[in-house]
């Protein structure tokens, strides 16, 4: 309920009451039964309010009957979700995934926002003259209409993703290694992001404060450097439609090399937290992705700090522990890197530039005979480059020899 009403103020609208109801299963009609309805009821208005949220999602038609019976707009936590990303998206991607997300929300309840044109239409002469008018026909255009805006968007977002895939081969062309931030809203990933990087990427203590992906280099040490993401936050009960629009971002975390999961160590609920976050991996296809946790804010924890191989306890605010994390990165990587000393002949002297792009120089000699390169390569450039290494030797397995 905590976490509902930070939702509902980071909507923009003030909670001013609550009430819990606890049944063995939800009423077909309702959701909470009449006589927690009669009492939600008398709540509203003792409290002069004017809308209800609902922790759960609503079916269109308990939707529709909540909203008769108490007399205020009805909204469930899809809806509030939905509402919070249509005001915090901004770049055209974010835009659409959000747009489309809202229409798919919005198809299945079009039933109960046109139930005044079919009571209009209704016979027993109970309507004003000149208001009879084509309720149904007006309810299938509109389905009509939104099913025409759901397919406009996902072919949009098809282009999204073709863009995304040429982005991507242009990293891996370029042996960036992807290391991209994950975890619950308001964990701290854009903080992270900023102390990691030296960038300024507005970071407020809010949920959802991020929906658009954001991308910077980091250099690891004078021989790496990689590329960091900024991704969407995820929350318990992310709505179907927002999963499912947000792919095209969301797949990112499949090519990446590395996931940082980002724990707010300071909420108590952080293990159910970071479970949430495991799972959404996992239904993204990304649990394969070596993941490294990195738990935040641990200047606000009093106790013993987590600690194991695969974990690492930061303060984004402060930059304590962020020395050690780059660190703990760049050993997760060191496989995928080698240095290597090249002597290349003056016919392959454009290999340099090359070099320049796709790997680090460490050192640079032009002698009378060719140029001795000192590098750092990835495993592609060193495959490619190994007959340039003076007396390398190929290392032979066991059984190879």
């Amino acid at each position: 309920m905590e976490e509902l009403r930070a939702l509902t103020e980071t909507a923009g609208a003030e909670a001013v009451a609550e009430l819990i109801q606890t049944r063995a299963a939800p009423d077909p009609r309702s959701f909470i039964g009449d006589g927690k309805v009669q009492e939600l009821k008398e709540l509203i208005e003792a409290n002069d309010c004017d809308l209800a949220i609902f922790d759960n999602e609503l079916s269109p038609s308990q939707m529709r009957v909540l909203s008769e019976d108490l007399g205020v707009r009805v909204l469930d936590r899809s809806g509030l979700i939905l509402d919070i990303f249509a005001q915090r998206a901004r770049s055209r991607e974010g835009k659409l995934q959000v747009e489309l997300a809202q229409y798919q929300y919005l198809l299945p309840r079009l039933t109960g926002m046109w139930t005044h044109l079919v009571r209009q239409t209704a016979s027993g002469g109970a309507s004003p003259i000149g208001t009879r008018g084509p309720g149904e026909t007006q309810l299938e255009t509109d389905r009509r209409h939104i099913r025409r805006k759901i397919r406009n968007l996902e072919e949009s977002l098809k282009d999204v993703r073709r863009v995304r895939d040429t982005q991507r081969r242009l990293r891996e062309k370029n042996s960036f290694p992807v290391v991209a931030l994950i975890g619950y809203t308001n964990a701290g990933k854009s903080t992270l992001l900023n102390c990691l990087t030296g960038s300024d990427i507005p970071a407020n203590d809010r949920l959802f404060d991020t929906l658009d992906t954001t991308t910077r280099r980091l250099k690891l040490n004078e021989r790496q450097e990689v590329l960091l993401s900024d991704t969407v936050g995820f929350i318990r009960k992310l709505p179907t439609h927002l999963v499912e629009a947000f792919k095209a971002t969301l797949e990112e975390l499949k090519y990446a090399d590395i996931l940082l999961h980002v724990i707010d160590l300071s909420n108590p609920e952080w293990d159910v937290q970071a479970e949430v976050v495991d799972t959404l991996v996992r239904q993204l296809g990304a649990e394969k992705t070596p993941c490294l946790r990195v738990f935040n804010k641990c200047d606000r924890f009093f106790g013993i700090l987590p600690h194991g191989d695969d974990v690492v306890c930061v303060s984004a605010k402060s930059g304590e522990g962020c020395d050690l994390l780059i660190e703990k990165i760049g050993s997760m990587l060191a496989g995928t890197v080698r240095e290597a000393e090249l002597h290349l002949p003056w016919s392959e002297a454009s290999l340099v530039d090359a070099l320049r792009q796709k790997g680090s120089i460490l050192d640079l000699r032009y002698e009378e005979d060719g140029i001795l390169v000192k590098a750092v390569l990835d495993e592609e450039n060193f495959g490619r480059l190994k007959a340039y290494i003076p007396a390398y030797a190929e290392t032979l397995e066991e059984w190879e020899r």
